[in-house]
């Protein structure tokens, strides 16, 4: 795993672990925040392999929503606030299943692109199934809770390589 994140900004280098990450998140959906990190870990060097990048150059485009992913990628990128950050349903694969299908990040950089797709093994559809679900009992609340931790654990304890399959150009 990746013990930082690195991008420059005005030819200054800044670095972010996910403690980082997750410090300007707040405690909601750390897995979202897990993704974000794991993409940028995979993604960035792709992007640039003489790196870093230039975090306002790198754009996002996901068929994901969730608001962990979105404040990771822009601790790191700013990518929302300079709206570089694009939630585009279409993106979604739907092959892949109900518990992957959404998890699907394409990142640009100049003239490099790389798209990553969730591997298997990460989201189970209880997970699912319990996050889309509406008017959720105080029970629900609390083991959704345990399963975004869970969640968070299980993608950050393993290398961003095993986490996503990627595919420049």
């Amino acid at each position: 795993m990746t013990e930082k994140l690195r991008v420059a900004e005005r030819g200054q280098v800044l670095e972010f672990t996910f403690s980082d990450l997750m410090r300007y998140h707040g405690p909601g959906s750390p897995g979202g925040v897990a993704h974000a990190y794991k993409v940028l870990e995979q993604a960035l060097p792709l992007l640039d392999p003489d790196g870093p990048c230039e975090r306002r150059e790198i754009s996002i485009v996901t068929a994901f929503g969730g608001p962990g992913a979105r404040d990771g990628f822009e601790m790191v990128t700013r990518a929302v606030t300079d709206e570089r950050y694009l939630i585009d349903a279409s993106l979604a694969q739907p092959a892949l299943g109900r518990a992957r299908e959404r998890f699907v990040f394409r990142l640009t950089y100049r003239e490099r692109s790389a798209t990553l797709v969730l591997r298997e093994g990460f989201v189970t559809e209880e997970f699912i199934d319990l996050a889309r679900a509406g008017n959720r009992s105080s029970e629900e609340e609390a083991k959704l809770d345990r399963m975004k931790l869970d969640l968070a654990e299980r993608v950050m304890s393993r290398p961003a390589t095993e986490v996503y399959d990627a595919s420049a150009g």
